[in-house]
């Protein structure tokens, strides 16, 4: 059996966001060399998230609202984590979206439905976060 790991590095201009990484995870899958097998692509930071869906720009828009409706930016007085920061609601909104996602690999490719991508979604951006990619199998 054959172990693959990366780390994808991001570091978003704005504290929200989202980027469609599933190319760059097809590309892991190549250089693994692995045919046949399981991706695990996590955040490895509390605020932000890998999760599966359609990208299209009014779903990514609606996702944006939709999160800051259940868990609000302002006012930072809201919440109790916020004493010396202000991401309580970063927090909150990756719990929402997901750490992680596992994909199957048929044939060296990542066996995704129609319509599905891989984003990563930053909540609190504006400095480096790491993703992990670790793939095993033959």
């Amino acid at each position: 059996m054959k172990s693959y790991r990366k780390e994808l590095w991001f570091n978003l201009p704005t504290r929200r966001g989202f980027v469609n990484i599933t190319d760059t995870l097809q590309k892991c899958v190549e250089e693994s060399g692995v045919k046949e097998g399981l991706l695990l692509c996590n955040a490895m930071h509390i605020t932000a998230s890998v999760f599966i869906n359609d990208d299209e720009p009014g779903l990514l828009r609606d996702f944006e609202i939709w999160l800051e409706k259940l868990a609000p930016e302002k006012p930072y007085d809201q919440y109790f984590h916020n004493v010396g920061e202000n991401n309580a609601d970063a927090h909150l909104k990756r719990t929402i979206m997901g750490r992680e996602v596992v994909i199957a690999i048929t044939d060296g490719k990542l066996d995704l439905g129609p319509w599905e991508q891989v984003f990563y979604g930053e909540f609190d951006g504006m400095r480096r976060k790491r993703v992990l990619v670790k793939i095993i199998g033959e």
